[in-house]
Parts: structure tokens; sequence; C-alpha cells
């Protein structure tokens, strides 16, 4: 049994009890997060794909932790000028944890 769902941009193969790591979103810790947009389900040997999305299909789950990943250093360089300039970014984050999968 599984999904896929959409969210963030992106797209996450889900089971029932995973922990996903997706785009942020604004919930706080703890609340309950209902995905809607289910790309393809796959209950019982039973597969459907949506067209673009399956109706009636969601995907709930609880939100662990909201944070930011780890740091990215990025370096601008020009040659010749005796320019460079050293950037960082943490890109934020939500932790869910999958509890169940409606079809």
């Amino acid at each position: 049994m599984f999904a896929v769902i959409e969210t963030g941009g992106k797209q996450y193969k889900v089971n029932e009890g995973d922990i996903i790591f997706i785009e942020k979103l604004n919930i706080n810790e703890g609340e309950k997060v209902t995905f809607d947009k289910v790309l393809a389900l796959s209950l019982n040997d039973n597969f459907q794909a949506g067209i673009p999305y399956v109706d009636g299909a969601n995907v709930v789950g609880t939100v662990v932790k909201n944070g930011k990943g780890k740091k990215i250093h990025i370096l601008r360089y020009k040659s010749k000028k005796n320019e460079k300039k050293k950037i960082g970014h943490r890109q934020p984050y939500t932790k869910v944890q999958i509890e169940k999968i409606v079809g």
C-alpha cells in the first residue's frame, strides 16, 4: 500500500508510518496535515493513476518538526578582479510522519 503525493512542487512516494522531509509548511508541531493532491494510489493490489489527481483520495500526516537543513556554502569568484564572496544557505523543512492513506 503506497501513494504518490505532490507538495511544494515535488512528488513523494509514501507508505503508512513513513517520515518524510518536505518544503516548509506554515503548520505547528503536533498538528495534522492533509495532502489531497494524490497522483497515484495503490491499495490491496489495486493501482489507480490520477488524471491529474485521484478523486476522493488523500493522505493524512502529523507534523513532527519544523527546522532548517545543513548549511550549504556558496563561493562567488571573479578572476583578475580581486573579488570574492562567500555565502551560506540553510533550507527550511517540515518533517512529517504519514498516519494513514485514504482511498
